[in-house]
Formats: structure tokens, sequence, C-alpha cells
């Protein structure tokens, strides 16, 4: 008979920890597409309860490239090993961490993975932002990053072998293979182009590389009211530009609604000083401003990658366009950081009075339906699923009252910016194309309004609570 994966595990701890007599439960966590997290208990020498982590590949199998996570798809994942050499390695220096206490071996067989020590402290973003418990350490928090990544971007590649083990990202390189994935898409989105084109206009010049987390935000830290507990996720890990830390943390997808620019909770201020403190090096807030665009243009091709992956891939479920969905608030947050200005919002077109029901009126009782009945009967997933659901019902409700208007408006525009007629799938690739290939200058008369208006008036079909609309719009 098949030895139980209880079993094989139990071996392994026995075997490895000195002061480990049984498995007692091993209980897999929700969460995490790419791998998987187990929280262990076990009964130590003395009879005493301890918890240990699991995080090993899915299905025990191996941490190949191109693995379930977003940023895996247009890059490379170095594998488990590579993570817990990682962990190690800036535990090391100061960096809070998890313990490692084993990685696994083939012989064990339980798949690639590592056994470490279990902390406890809040990893959810929007909890770490609003949580009464955390208020007293947020206002410490910016300070305390900024120390921590300058810890991690002095680690020695070379001593610690990391060399061997991770790939090397210039500034051009990101840029070239994430708009390269957009382009495989085949959809028109003007700003993403301008944004690229943007990025490839004012690369980081003279870029001393070092070790970069790579995804390194609120959401990828547990906290505590004593401050970071640990930092999470360093499956992309890379050798590059150091400020793509800096820049990605304070990107406005991982402020989760609060006004304060570094992570939600601090001021670019504070996370600056926390870095020069520690590095010795002085911070250039437009470096920075570099990465902080580069992650909107980032998350915004992500976010359509997940529409990509319901047309396309195994998992279609209500989750993925709904978040496909979610592109324009990247694309809001890249108008803001490149050419804010004055924006006029399209109003609402009325249905005929004389339907019954109306179409709006049919969406919105889905919609009801979905967020009353379904959500008081179900839990878990599900419950989510209809909240997804019903959300997606609201984005059909307003596309259906003010996109007509402002599709119009986007094609006018369009026609008058090339001063010819034409289809608005033709002139929007028109665009596009045009700004791939320099044909057409990111200073072009009217073209900056054009985005502007297009754009937000888009979020404001999609997300009029993102706080990107309210800041295009105040």
């Amino acid at each position: 008979m098949t030895e139980s994966f209880e079993a094989k595990l139990e071996t392994v701890l026995i075997r490895q920890l000195a002061d480990c007599r049984k498995l007692l439960s091993a209980e897999r966590l929700s969460g995490g597409a790419s791998q998987e997290t187990y929280r262990l208990t076990i009964a130590g020498a003395d009879g005493v309860e301890r918890l240990l982590a699991l995080r090993r590949a899915p299905g025990g199998g191996a941490s190949a490239d191109g693995g379930g996570h977003e940023e895996s798809r247009i890059s490379y994942n170095p594998g488990l090993a590579a993570e817990a050499l990682l962990m190690q390695s800036a535990r090391a220096v100061g960096v809070p961490e998890p313990e490692v206490y084993y990685i696994l071996a083939g012989d064990d067989g339980l798949g690639e993975g590592f056994i470490m020590s279990w902390l406890e402290g809040e990893a959810l973003g929007a909890r770490i932002v609003r949580s009464p418990e955390l208020a007293a350490i947020r206002p410490k928090l910016a300070y305390e990053c900024g120390q921590i990544l300058a810890r991690i971007h002095a680690i020695d590649l070379q001593a610690t072998s990391l060399d061997q083990w991770l790939k090397t990202m210039t500034p051009a390189d990101y840029v070239h293979t994430t708009w390269d994935r957009y382009k495989a898409f085949r959809t028109p989105q003007p700003m993403i182009d301008y944004a690229g084109r943007w990025l490839l206009d004012h690369l980081p010049q003279g870029v001393e590389t070092a070790l970069v987390h790579n995804d390194f935000r609120n959401g990828n830290l547990m906290i505590s009211p004593d401050g970071v507990v640990a930092v999470l996720d360093w499956e992309v890990a890379h050798i590059g530009d150091p400020m793509r830390d800096l820049g990605w943390i304070c990107t406005n997808s991982w402020r989760f609604g609060s006004e304060l620019p570094v992570g939600g909770f601090g001021t670019y201020e504070d996370l600056f000083a926390g870095y020069e403190a520690v590095s010795g090096q002085t911070v250039d807030p437009d470096h920075v401003k570099f990465w902080e665009v580069f992650g909107s243009f980032w998350w915004a091709i992500g976010c359509l990658g997940m529409a990509e992956h319901y047309r396309n891939g195994p998992d279609a479920t209500v989750e993925r366009p709904a978040i496909g969905r979610r592109s324009s608030e990247c694309q809001v947050d890249c108008v803001n950081l490149l050419i804010p200005g004055d924006v006029e919002p399209v109003q609402a077109t009325g249905e005929s009075s004389q339907e019954m029901p109306r179409i709006g009126e049919l969406l919105a009782s889905v919609r009801d339906f979905l967020h009353g009945d379904v959500m008081a009967e179900t839990r878990g997933r599900t419950n989510f699923m209809a909240r997804v659901a019903g959300n997606s019902l609201d984005i059909v409700l307003r596309d259906h009252a003010l996109g007509p208007e402002q599709r119009r408006r986007e094609h006018q525009r369009l026609e008058a910016l090339f001063v010819t007629k034409g289809g608005l799938d033709e002139l929007r690739w028109r665009l596009v194309e045009g700004l791939r290939n320099a044909e057409i200058a990111l200073d072009h008369p009217g073209l900056a309004k054009h985005l502007r208006q297009t754009v937000v008036n888009q979020i404001a079909i999609d997300q009029p609570k993102y706080s990107g609309f309210k800041t295009a719009v105040q």
C-alpha cells in the first residue's frame, strides 16, 4: 500500500528535527496559487505541541519555470530550493524571516519544498491598513520597510551562491518582456502602450545591480503590533535594479484605498529615510517613480492576463474576467502619474421608460439575488464567487448606462486626433501601432487629453470606488 503524505512527512520530521516525536496534524491553508502551504502541529520530545510550516510545490511535484504566479509567466520561477536559500540568506543579515529547518530531498517522497518555523501575524493588506490593533505601529512601518529593503539589497550574491540560482534582468529587459506579453493578447489598450513608451524613454542609467525581492509589498508582509514579523513570497526574486522594490511597495494597487503612498501606511520620506539609514545611499525619487509607473504598467497587463486565461485557460472561473476589468485601475494610476489634468465625466444615458422590464432592471434583479439570497445561503469560496459575480453585473449595469456615450466620445476624439474617419477599433489600433512604432510622439497634440478622458471615464464604469479614480477627478 502506498505510504500516505502524512506518514512520509512524519518520517522526515522525526529524522530531521531532534525535538519532534510525532506529527499531530498537517492542515493545508487556503491561498497561494503557485505553491502549497501547510500548518503542521507536532508533539515535541517534551510532549509540548509546536507549530511548523511546510511550503511545497503543488501536488508534491517540482516548482518549474512558468508556475502559477502571474509574475513567473513573464519572467521565471527559480524554485523552492532557491526560495529557501533566499530566506536563509535574508535572515542571516537581519531581515525578519522564519527559520528554515530542512529543505526536502528527492528521496523524501514529498516533492520540492521546505519546512520552517511558524510565525503569527497579519498578512492581509487591507487589514494592515485599517486594523485598530495595528494603529500604533502603522506610522513606523514605512521606515522599517526601507531598512529591511536596504538589508536585502546588501546581501552578497556570490558568498551566498544566489548568483548561481537567480536570473539577471535589466530595466529594459523587464519593460520589453512585460510589454511583449501584453502585445500577444491582441487587444488595443493605448494607455498601456503610452506607458510602455514612457518607460523606455526614461530607463534608469548606471544601475548597480543587487538582489531584488521583486514582490515586496503590503500583502506580502506579515505584521504584528511590534512591526514586520516576516517578508513573504520570495518566489520571483531576481538580480536587477534594487529600486524596483521601493517602487513596487509604493504602487497604488497595494495601498488598499489609503492615500498614504507606501503600502497604504506610510510616506515616501519615511521609506527613503529608512533605506538611507541602513544603506548609506541617497534615494532618487525620480528613479523610484520609474518603478512605480512600471508597477501599474505591469499589473495592468497582469489583469488582462486573467481575462486571457478565462478565454483560453483550463480554469474559467467567474473571478478571472472580473480581475481582467481591473486593468483600467492600473491604467488610471498611470494617467495620474504621467498625464494628470482635467476630466469631463460622461453622463448616463437613460433607458426607454416604455420597456417593461428594462434591461437595467433585469441585471439589477440578478445582482441583488447574488448579493442577497445566494450569499446568505453559502459560505467559503461559493460565497466569495457570488459576490464577485454580483460585482461583475454592477460593471455591466454601469457600462449599459455610461458605455455608449463614453465610446461615442472616444471615437470622436480619435477621428479628431487623426483627422480622418474610421471605425472605433480601427482607430484604436492605429493609435496603438503608432505608439509602439514611435510614429506618434508622446507629446502629440491632443494625445494626453484623449488618453486621460478615455481611461478616467472607463474606470468610472469598471470601478468608480477605486482610489485612482477619485484622484483623477478631484
